[in-house]
């Protein structure tokens, strides 16, 4: 979500500069910066801002640069200054206060100063308003830019993880006459060959292979990650979508982990986690 669109245009011998900044954030933080004299127009821009940014804390400055046969300046009220001035001075050596900074404190009286209020035409606006779809324009174009190298590698950690998955899979039949050979090496140790109720061993021993096994998690997770792509291919805004998704690999590798009982399986989920966690980290950045 993180973007930058820049733009302006000029009308008039005034200049109008829009600049909008983003980082990533769940919801849309909106900060607008607009002159005073196109206050009336702010609710438009919200709007517009809500419907083509979406989410993002999101930083819009619009700046006016007038030249000076257009510059409206500020007017001193000298007689209230004065005023102002002179009941300061009198207090001040009432006091004894010895202050030297008067005049600049008078100045920051109410009504001493007044500015001029401006007031924008039709014209402007709509020099504004171009100025300002330009920067909307581009500010997408930086962020779809950066989707698309977002795009390339999420793809690459979800194949990354695929990968891993397919070893997984040439493992985990694999386990079975280990975990019996083990089982029955153990038991010959402890109570002896003859001792070994074969039937009884043969049931305890499809109990404890039916616990490991771990058929439904690489079913589930192969159908999630298939739908991940699917979704991160998809025009629509689903930044939320894939996170949710991610949220469910992550299930079905941790179960994977802690049903593995195998050292090489082992390894493969902690190398689908690592992807995973990458995969979480770019989907900030994903709208």
């Amino acid at each position: 979500m993180t973007g930058f669109g820049l733009a302006s245009t000029e009308h008039q011998n005034t200049k109008f500069l829009v600049e909008i900044k983003s980082l990533n954030s769940k919801f849309l933080e909106l900060n607008l910066k607009l002159p005073r004299a196109f206050s009336e127009k702010e609710l438009y821009l919200r709007n517009i801002c809500s419907k083509e940014i979406e989410r993002g804390k999101v930083s819009v400055s619009i700046n006016v640069e007038r030249n000076e046969e257009t510059l409206k300046g500020a007017k001193i009220n000298t007689q209230l200054l004065t005023l102002y001035y002179t009941q300061l001075q009198q207090i001040n050596e009432t006091l004894k206060a010895g202050s030297s900074n008067l005049l600049q404190t008078a100045l920051n009286f109410p009504e001493v100063i007044t500015y001029a209020e401006e007031e924008a035409s039709e014209s402007e606006w709509q020099a504004l308003n171009s100025a300002f779809e330009k920067a909307i324009l581009n500010f997408n174009k930086f962020r779809a830019d950066e989707g698309k190298v977002l795009q390339a590698d999420l793809e690459l950690r979800i194949k990354n993880i695929l990968e891993h998955f397919e070893e997984v899979a040439k493992l985990a039949p694999l386990r079975v006459p280990l975990i019996k050979e083990r089982l029955n090496q153990f038991l010959e140790e402890t109570i002896g060959k003859t001792n070994i109720d074969q039937n009884r061993f043969e049931q305890e021993l499809i109990y404890y292979i039916d616990k490991l096994d771990i058929t439904e998690e690489q079913t589930r997770l192969k159908s999630h990650c298939d739908y991940f792509m699917a979704t991160l291919k998809s025009n629509e805004a689903n930044g939320k979508k894939l996170g949710f998704i991610s949220q469910e690999i992550g299930r079905e590798i941790n179960t994977m982990g802690a049903k593995a009982n195998d050292a090489k399986i082992q390894q493969l989920v902690v190398g689908m986690k690592e992807e995973l966690e990458k995969i979480k980290e770019q989907l900030l950045n994903v709208l």
